[in-house]
């Protein structure tokens, strides 16, 4: 008897009826389909008539594939689909305008599965892309002017770009675990040296006589710093220097 091809997981098939039991109500008035922890292995395609929900959350399943039509759910505000097996997102994502929360974390998402059309979701505030097999960031996602955190967490990252970096609303940015480069020693000594220049930006008469003198010996100090750095190795200008997960502040767990 021939053998035939091994099976995946035989997931769990969602009803429309079973859709609309699963609606709930937000503290704030808005409809949640809450479809998680099913065992659904494909994005049940019955839910397309309630696709007038505010939330859906279909995380922690085993779901491989978001279908194009995702972008008939027009008034989606928030969107979480972490802890599934998800390999690539279609470019119609980039339709969800109402979109203020994507959570992809813990999927399969490479750097070349990151459609361009990500950077079309203009009122994005938190997007979650940890734990997964990113070892690019598109620069593109610096259009994004409305990111306030993004979780980069545990991927290949070995840089972020400053289009990323420096979005004017940034406030958190987690992207612990990735192989980013270790600074020489020449760096860690040359940052130390901008630390300490950004702490006395005070002029000498708002200080009182012993203060001043403190700042005085630590300037001193300071140009004892510089005179050991290589004349080849020293820069004008530090403000452009930075650290890529200074940003960092929040555990893992809050991002799950």
């Amino acid at each position: 008897m021939a053998k035939g091809k091994a099976k995946g997981p035989k997931g769990k098939k969602v009803t429309l009826k079973v859709a609309k039991n699963s609606i709930k109500i937000t503290f704030d008035g808005k409809r949640r389909l809450d479809l998680s922890k099913m065992g659904i292995t494909t994005f049940p395609k019955c839910i397309l008539k309630l696709a007038d929900v505010d939330e859906l959350d279909l995380s922690r399943n085993m779901i491989k594939k978001i279908p194009d039509f995702i972008e008939k759910f027009q008034n989606l505000r928030w969107l979480d689909l972490h802890s599934n097996q998800i390999e690539k997102l279609p470019e119609t994502i980039g339709m969800l305008q109402n979109l203020f929360y994507l959570n992809i974390c813990n999927n399969k998402l490479t750097a070349k599965n990151l459609p361009v059309e990500l950077s079309q979701l203009k009122n994005l505030r938190t997007l979650n892309l940890g734990l997964n097999q990113i070892d690019n960031l598109p620069t593109t996602l610096g259009a994004l002017k409305e990111l306030q955190e993004v979780g980069l967490f545990d991927n290949y990252l070995t840089t972020i770009p400053n289009s990323v970096a420096k979005l004017p609303k940034l406030k958190k940015m987690n992207v612990k675990r990735n192989p980013f480069p270790q600074p020489t020693e020449e760096e860690l000594l040359i940052d130390t040296i901008k630390r300490i220049e950004a702490l006395y930006l005070v002029d000498e008469k708002d200080l009182c006589g012993p203060c001043l003198k403190r700042c005085q010996e630590e300037r001193d100090k300071l140009n004892k710093l510089k005179n050991a750095v290589p004349t080849s190795l020293r820069k004008p200008n530090f403000s452009s220097l930075m650290t890529p997960n200074s940003t960092a502040k929040d555990n893992q767990a809050e991002w799950r």
